[in-house]
């Protein structure tokens, strides 16, 4: 048996395990692949006609040569949402987890250097439309029902080598996107501030830049679409810190707590200088921790320097991180922040890093509970939490530090 921790820090990118597959999202696919095979079953078996909500896909095994194409559900209309995430926390996971198992992939391999080929450049026209763009593809043979599971990404359904695809109609750009893909000399970086700031979705700006649409001219490359995820959540995410950097620091303790399908969110707001940790609760029978006994926790953290080096937690770290310098920069101060998150038993399936950031903006959209000490704030989480509050405050660099250094002043006043 796998050791539940290593599986918290692999999540089937690295193979931690020494298996050449990812045990956990094998038997996930086979799970949702036979959910799949009814709908399957309606598809046709040669060409897909249907309304990308836009949705496109860049794949990263065989890098740099990828998988790149475009999706869409077998139907016409307004399929928006299919590839909205900021819009999915309203509805029931095994809704979200429907619409996505239904889209249908078409796939050509490409260098993701050559961003400027006309093959790429119709993804491009797909991937940045405004509004659902109707497409047609000509598999090369019949889609496989085999659903794409990973950490990063959301679901998506079916898939199969297209010989050929184009776009039906006109896809029109918003504004902001439009400047950025027109401009070649705007650098990648800059141009994700930019479209964040014109209130372009993040969900919007991933696409784009996994398409290569962004970048000064011949440097452009696709990103896979994973990659291009976290990219966009730590470039925006570092921008905001380095603004929240420079604002007053909270006069108080602030405590946050959100659930959501089998998940507890809980964030503590601290006086202080910027500072930011994640940590994640995997219990027996949740996605990372399918045959565990005990209950797997790992984290991850930074201090007012920020960070170097890939958060070990994955890029759930970085969407997290990014939620909350949104809030940060919302109410005009900054502090320490601790944000904890317990998975219960029956959340099963990886849906994707949208799932903490999108939580984590409705919960700092919430009303806070307010506290004059961390001692006080702590003892009112005493109740929430399934784990212990002392082993996960143990676990905490930030909360460890913390009282660990208020008990040496208080040893020193009392021994003056």
């Amino acid at each position: 048996m796998v050791n539940a921790s290593i599986c918290l820090l692999c999540r089937g990118a690295k193979y931690l395990c020494g298996k050449p597959y990812c045990p956990i999202l094998a038997r996930a696919r086979a799970a949702v692949t036979l959910s799949m095979l009814k709908t399957h079953s309606k598809l046709s078996k040669d060409s897909l006609f249907g309304s990308s909500p836009p949705s496109v896909f860049v794949g990263r095994f065989g890098y740099p040569k990828v998988a790149l194409g475009p999706s869409a559900p077998p139907l016409r209309g307004n399929t928006s949402t299919y590839d909205l995430p900021e819009a999915w926390l309203n509805l029931k996971l095994e809704d979200v987890l429907a619409m996505r198992l239904s889209l249908v992939r078409g796939y050509g391999v490409v260098n993701v250097k050559n961003a400027w080929s006309p093959t790429v450049m119709k993804v491009q026209e797909v991937a940045l439309s405004e509004k659902p763009v109707e497409i047609e593809v000509e598999f090369l043979k019949p889609p496989r029902p085999e659903p794409l599971l990973a950490p990063e990404t959301p679901p998506m359904g079916p898939r199969a080598p297209a010989k050929r695809f184009r776009v039906v109609g006109n896809a029109r750009f918003p504004k902001p996107l439009s400047k950025a893909y027109y401009d070649t000399d705007l650098k990648a970086t800059d141009a994700i501030i930019e479209l964040y700031r014109s209130g372009l979705p993040v969900s919007s700006i991933q696409k784009a830049l996994s398409v290569g649409a962004l970048g000064t001219g011949r440097r452009r490359r696709l990103v896979p679409t994973r990659w291009a995820i976290t990219a966009v959540d730590d470039t925006v995410s570092r921008h905001l810190v380095r603004i929240v950097k420079e604002l007053p620091e909270f006069g108080e303790y602030l405590l946050f707590v959100r659930e959501h399908a089998r998940n507890l969110f809980i964030a503590i707001i601290i006086p202080g200088q910027w500072s930011f940790e994640w940590m994640e609760a995997w219990f027996p029978g949740s996605t990372w921790n399918p045959n565990g006994i005990t209950v797997s926790l790992e984290g991850d953290w930074e201090g007012p320097g920020g960070r170097s080096e890939y958060a070990s937690i994955g890029g759930c770290y970085y969407a997290a991180r990014l939620a909350t310098a949104e809030f940060m920069l919302r109410t005009r101060r900054k502090g320490m922040t601790v944000l904890y998150r317990e998975i219960y038993p029956g959340f099963n399936l990886p849906i994707g890093v949208w799932y903490v950031r999108e939580n984590l903006r409705a919960l700092f959209r919430g009303k806070p509970k307010h506290f004059s000490s961390l001692e006080e704030l702590l003892r009112d989480i005493k109740n929430l939490t399934k784990v212990p509050l002392n082993v996960w405050v143990r676990r905490s660099v930030i909360l460890s530090k913390l009282l660990r250094n208020r008990r040496l002043d208080e040893y020193a006043v009392k021994h003056h």
